[in-house]
């Protein structure tokens, strides 16, 4: 009698535990494996991150210096905004605001930058820009850092970095969200090169047109190929604190080096300084520039 109850105890719980197993635990909350539980967080599809740049942004602030204002694009030692690569009109250029912005590029697009800036003017030219609490902000800013009197005077590079991390912090303390493109410095000795042919172009040079690249143009004795030589590997360097810098933010485009690629030609020049970009060249700037911020991958 004792040994038949003890086998009905014994297949008693087989049974419950198979009853268990079957029901997938549910008894314990529907979280065991191959639970109710664990096929529902199986079968639901994980939502889609939302994505950190927007290839469509709202609206766009423009920094940097005398390319994003059109200077000496239109007439001698002159601004012309209304040519700039990143918030002009001019149906000639097709601005980056008003391929990004359309109809609305008049009232949703600023231009704050300064001819004759350099970078340590960035912070103060930034928190204009934040206070519009743009979508967008373009960054062209390094090539008078280079062009100075000297080429002992250019801005160190630890001052030039300091400079732009400066103006982002500004930036993201009034802006947190906005997404920044920024522009390398354009490559200046291939200016000088090409300019230089001239005699016009070098003549205007002589007012005080980046001196430290273009001063003594046709000389070419070792001290003039080592002073530009040296001014080339500043703008590098600069070009390099960019990429760097921006890569640390996850709304920051560096352009890749592409506006420091390309050959500006004697179209692209400023036909008042040879130097400068002119109204074509702006628009090739404009090209480069959508074509970064509108891309999908980073």
């Amino acid at each position: 009698m004792r040994k038949r109850s003890h086998r009905s105890r014994a297949v008693a719980a087989v049974t419950a535990a198979v009853v268990l197993g079957a029901a997938g635990c549910d008894a314990l909350g529907g979280d065991g494996p191959g639970g109710s539980g664990a096929r529902e967080r199986k079968a639901r599809p994980s939502a889609s991150p939302t994505p950190v740049w927007d290839t469509s942004p709202a609206s766009l602030a423009a920094v940097g210096d005398s390319i994003t204002r059109g200077f000496d694009a239109c007439s001698v030692l002159t601004d012309c905004p209304e040519v700039s690569w990143a918030t002009g009109d001019s149906g000639e250029v097709n601005s980056v605001a008003v391929r990004l912005l359309g109809a609305k590029a008049a009232t949703h697009s600023w231009n704050y930058a300064v001819t004759g800036a350099r970078m340590a003017d960035l912070p103060a030219q930034m928190a204009r820009a934040a206070a519009r609490r743009p979508t967008l902000v373009t960054v062209m800013a390094g090539a008078n850092d280079a062009c100075r009197v000297t080429a002992e005077a250019m801005t160190p590079v630890a001052d030039f970095r300091a400079g732009f991390e400066e103006a982002l912090r500004t930036l993201r303390r009034t802006a947190p969200k906005a997404q920044v493109y920024v522009a390398s410095v354009p490559d200046l000795k291939r200016l000088w090169s090409q300019g230089r042919t001239n005699v016009l172009g070098k003549q205007v040079w002589k007012l005080g047109i980046c001196p430290s690249m273009l001063g003594d143009a046709d000389a070419l004795d070792s001290a003039a190929n080592l002073r530009r030589e040296t001014v080339r590997q500043r703008v590098e360097d600069y070009n390099t604190v960019l990429e760097e810098v921006c890569a640390e933010d996850a709304r920051c485009r560096f352009d890749g080096g592409a506006v420091h690629a390309f050959r500006f030609g004697t179209d692209q020049l400023s036909h008042w300084d040879w130097f400068h970009p002119s109204t074509n060249g702006q628009a090739r700037l404009a090209e480069i520039a959508y074509r970064r911020i509108t891309a999908r991958g980073a």
